[in-house]
């Protein structure tokens, strides 16, 4: 008899925020959650995936975006969300909730098939604080990134003179983890991610119900979100090429 199969590869969405709970939950030997430990987990989850933003860059989190440079103007804000404010007007438009810039180019003819980019070079508040005229124009090539709690501010130097200010500063960038929000709500994270995100509710969870239990956990909690960084990402080639050397005369 032959063996079937759902079809369906789409599991991770199955794993709504309740599931998670029960799971961590069960993990610590409690079953049939109260409504209060319902709540109290959906906060120790909220402050793990902030957590997890001080981690490191997660791949799932970042895009890219051409944002429309002005002549003269040098800093563009982009808010944490549209009641903070209204972010730079970019393509796409209607941008908010960057964490940080990763690297920048200063993009021409955006549109056409001869889009040309040049590199920026990211500096730090030392560096762009240096430069005696920010409100100077020419070609951006250096660019910096102060991060609020309400958004982020990028500024370009040199600012735009009327050349340059019909290209783009075309840039990746890390997106915030989405909060829990509804318990019936899909996780915002890819399938490979799930396994650690309930391991580390359980860790958390730990402290709270189960303190006797918190080193093994955080010992598994560990262990799945190492695993879960390394598979995340996309492996590129690798070109190792000895180094000749040649003997003097």
């Amino acid at each position: 008899m032959a063996n079937s199969t759902s079809l369906s590869t789409t599991f991770d969405k199955t794993f709504s925020i309740d599931e998670i709970v029960e799971e961590a939950f069960e993990r610590l030997g409690i079953q049939q959650v109260t409504g209060y430990q319902l709540k109290t987990s959906r906060r120790s989850l909220n402050i793990m995936l902030q957590e997890w933003g001080n981690r490191g860059i997660h791949y799932w989190e970042i895009d890219e975006l051409d944002l429309d440079l002005v002549q003269g103007q040098s800093e563009y804000k982009f808010f944490r969300s549209s009641a903070d404010g209204t972010s730079a007007t970019s393509n796409p438009n209607g941008v908010y909730g960057i964490s940080d810039v990763l690297e920048a180019q200063l993009r021409s003819n955006r549109t056409a098939t001869n889009q040309s980019d040049s590199p920026m070079t990211k500096v730090d508040r030392s560096t762009y604080g240096a430069f005696s005229n920010k409100l100077s124009q020419g070609t951006p090539n250096q660019y910096w990134v102060q991060r609020f709690i309400d958004h982020v501010s990028v500024s370009v130097y040199p600012t735009p003179d009327s050349t340059n200010a019909s290209k783009d500063m075309h840039f990746y960038y890390i997106k915030r983890i989405q909060d829990i929000g509804s318990y019936t709500n899909a996780t915002d994270m890819p399938f490979r991610f799930v396994p650690c995100m309930v391991s580390g509710l359980t860790y958390y969870l730990s402290m709270k119900y189960a303190p006797q239990l918190t080193q093994q956990m955080k010992l598994v909690y560990e262990d799945e979100f190492q695993r879960a960084l390394q598979e995340d990402g996309s492996d590129s080639s690798t070109h190792i090429t000895p180094k000749t050397y040649y003997s003097g005369t």
